[in-house]
């Protein structure tokens, strides 16, 4: 019986091995774009959850690792395919990048370029507008790196996937910031105008000192992405996996910090300025009123969905992520939008605080007539043909809450 058995193995073992490499291959392809639920399986593959790693979050705050792949028993019950979020941020998120570069550059350097030009700066606001689009600037350089780490994986290095991220969060605190200080400003030029009047002579020197804390308080608030950023899974990212707690409390201190404070300071000044304005009775409190609008409405449209999805985000990985595959998916596609939207305060800025007030706008033209983008025909044409049919001149036409 024995020889039988034995002579039977040269012919059972390359069956065998087939078999195992087959399973093998249909486990790897089934594993691909998929995320891991680890909650699922530690109790069965590991009771002290020492061994799982899952990078759950890519190129940005909160994206998702598509690409995480491990091998357990009874895997349909464990994975969560993200095919098509991978695929839709593989075309939607670098598109999107890619225009909020193109204007942010373009806006800001035109706002950067107007002031020392002219040499513009006479005034508080004046101030803040030339640090809000320095801020501002800086991100849009960063964005063709965000885009390049949603497409392949990050291959720039560690110093640099550090930097992308710290810029992100040292424009991001120091431009909410600056909203809130020019909002602070407006409230005191407007609503208390006489004391205002006091520190006229000191304004500028005030508005560089307040600039300049600004910058230290971003750059302290960006600490964390300094010194926890990292490649993980191929992506630069600042968070280890998506039961990460830093995350948490990074995510919950952009919330108070970027949103939830600026949103309170603006909200505070800009409605006893509507009220002190309301009062008045001429053409310019009703451009003024609309101006205000113009400029809360930019920044609520740009900043309520991306927090609001945040904060669930925040929420979810504070209870220990979610199984739902639907709803994750669904919290992906979320982010991913609502993050872009976000994204376009760094070029929308220079059109609702700038390029909105007639005396800027007249010196931006003046520059564009005078770097040769612009005829002087066709510059004499908008100034004066516009002093016409609006029967008033620059000062006339320039609101006290425009610049």
């Amino acid at each position: 019986m024995y020889s039988i058995c034995f002579s039977d193995l040269p012919n059972v073992l390359p069956a065998v091995l087939i078999w195992l490499m087959s399973f093998k291959s249909c486990l790897s392809q089934h594993e691909e774009n998929t995320t891991i639920y680890p909650d699922k399986i530690s109790s069965m593959i590991d009771p002290d959850n020492s061994s799982i790693n899952d990078p759950d979050y890519n190129s940005s705050m909160n994206y998702p690792d598509y690409n995480s792949s491990m091998n357990y028993p009874d895997y349909d019950d464990f994975f969560c395919v993200k095919k098509s979020n991978r695929q839709f941020r593989s075309w939607f998120m670098p598109t999107f990048y890619s225009i909020i570069c193109f204007l942010g550059l373009t806006g800001n350097l035109l706002v950067i370029l107007t002031y020392f030009y002219f040499k513009r700066i006479k005034t508080m606001t004046d101030v803040y507008l030339l640090n809000l689009s320095f801020a501002d600037l800086l991100f849009a350089v960063s964005l063709p790196f965000w885009a390049a780490n949603c497409m392949v994986e990050w291959v720039l290095g560690l110093a640099l996937c550090k930097a992308m991220h710290t810029i992100y969060k040292v424009s991001l605190y120091s431009s909410m910031f600056i909203l809130s200080f020019i909002s602070v400003e407006r409230y005191f030029v407007i609503a208390k105008a006489v004391t205002a009047h006091r520190y006229r002579s000191r304004a500028v020197f005030l508005g560089k000192v307040s600039s300049a804390a600004i910058w230290v308080m971003a750059l302290i608030f960006s600490i964390p992405e300094m010194r926890y950023t990292t490649i993980n899974n191929n992506t630069c990212t600042p968070y280890s996996s998506n039961s990460d707690k830093l995350r948490v409390s990074i995510q919950a201190s952009q919330i108070v910090l970027a949103f939830a404070f600026p949103l309170l300071i603006m909200s505070i000044c800009y409605s006893s300025i509507v009220q002190t304005l309301s009062k008045a009775r001429s053409f310019e409190r009703n451009k003024a009123i609309k101006v205000i609008l113009a400029v809360v409405a930019v920044f609520l449209v740009c900043q309520v969905p991306y927090n609001l999805v945040l904060f669930v985000n925040t929420v979810v990985t504070a209870q220990g992520g979610t199984t739902d595959c639907s709803y994750d998916n669904s919290l992906l596609y979320a982010t991913d939008v609502t993050q872009c939207v976000a994204f376009l305060r760094c070029c929308l800025n220079p059109f609702v605080y700038a390029f909105i007030g007639v005396k800027f706008r007249h010196d931006l033209l003046k520059l564009l007539k005078d770097l040769g983008c612009m005829s002087q025909g066709r510059f004499f044409s908008y100034i004066y043909g516009r002093r016409r049919s609006s029967g008033a001149t620059d000062t006339e036409t320039t609101t006290t809450f425009s610049p």
